[in-house]
């Protein structure tokens, strides 16, 4: 039987991310993903921002780990020139009974660490946005936007380079203990069993799965799977903005926002839409909802100006109507498994977040 150091189930840009920062601490890292390339479910299914830290309750993992990241990306998008963009943001009130959130968010913000938040006035905004409508806004300078494609990519080289590899089409079907540490059964074209020290479970949408696949995994530990579609239109024609837009969050999400691609396109979503499976279609009729939601912040969206253009599925562990949850790092110390480490729940801002993350669970695992 083969053995490794250690093995990351999964090739999204967490996946990537922690396998490049096993393998750059000397680790004979392989990285085992079912689908055929890397990147193919939430990774690649987003809107590429760079969220700077305002959403989150302090002290939580999604506050500390999207600051810290947010200073690594850019560090590493400057030294390894993938394109990204420090474009700003804002987020705009649109009714006087919407100040207290902003800002409550504003302050939120700050005791995250978040730096550049500046509220500005409504000419303030409009002076720089003229097709912006609102009462008031609040500008984030360090949001930003980034080439997601080119960031696992970079992550890959990275791992590869140091001696890692990614095999793909390699579901993981089953992991127990062994004589020289974990040993998983992985199916697919040319099927397996392979041994390592350390086995890392970010798997996104699948890691409950293969939480559950492993012998002697407390069922109790592994959260629910709750499926999160956000469809995302975007704007036929370019962007009258310079800059992303996102309303006052409203309950279960952020509100239909603006974002930006590299390339001056702009995008709109996502709306929460819960289902039972995956599906990436998006229904073009769900457009007619945006039109209203977007209108408030920008009057002058023409009829039938958006078009489809693509949905992501966040691996969220709260439903309809519960309380956000955190992202949850677990560990032999929980689960009591020697070597064996789970990600759940890993949505936004994990991108942001990735090489915090990947951090992170060097630390707790090494």
């Amino acid at each position: 039987m083969e053995r490794v150091d250690c093995i990351v189930i999964g090739a999204g840009v967490v996946g990537l991310a922690v396998a490049r920062e096993m393998s750059q601490r000397g680790l004979e890292t392989l990285v085992l993903e079912q689908a055929l390339d890397i990147g193919t479910g939430t990774s690649s299914r987003n809107s590429e921002v760079i969220h700077a830290g305002i959403y989150y309750p302090p002290g939580s993992l999604k506050a500390e780990l999207c600051v810290r990241g947010k200073a690594l990306l850019y560090e590493y998008c400057a030294a390894r020139a993938i394109a990204h963009r420090r474009c700003g943001k804002y987020i705009v009130a649109t009714a006087a009974d919407q100040l207290a959130t902003l800002e409550q968010l504003a302050g939120t913000g700050r005791r995250n660490g978040v730096d550049a938040l500046t509220m500005l006035t409504p000419a303030q905004a409009m002076a720089v946005e003229p097709a912006l409508r609102c009462v008031a806004a609040l500008e984030s300078g360090s949001t930003g936007i980034i080439d997601s494609h080119g960031l696992m990519l970079a992550l890959r080289g990275d791992l590869e380079a140091a001696g890692g590899m990614v095999a793909f089409d390699a579901p993981v079907e089953s992991g127990e203990p062994g004589a020289e540490g974990l040993v998983l059964k992985v199916g697919g074209d040319s099927p397996m069993e392979i041994s390592a020290g350390l086995v890392i479970n970010a798997a996104g949408l699948g890691a409950q799965a293969v939480a559950a696949a492993f012998a002697d995994m407390p069922a109790a530990l592994v959260p629910p799977l709750f499926l999160a579609k956000g469809n995302y239109y975007s704007l036929q024609g370019r962007s009258p903005f310079s800059r992303l837009i996102y309303p006052v969050p409203e309950p279960g999400g952020l509100g239909v926002h603006l974002t930006l691609d590299l390339g001056g396109q702009a995008r709109f979503g996502p709306d929460v839409q819960w289902v039972d499976q995956i599906d990436y279609r998006v229904d073009p009729r769900r457009a007619d909802v945006f039109y209203g939601a977007i209108r408030r912040y920008w009057p002058g969206l023409a009829d039938h100006a958006l078009q489809p253009a693509y949905a992501g599925i966040r691996p969220k562990i709260s439903g309809p109507g519960d309380a956000a949850q955190d992202f949850v790092l677990q560990g032999p110390q929980q689960h009591g498994i020697a070597g064996l480490f789970h990600l759940f729940g890993i949505e936004s801002p994990g991108l942001t977040a990735s090489l915090a993350i990947a951090e992170v669970v060097a630390q707790r695992a090494l």
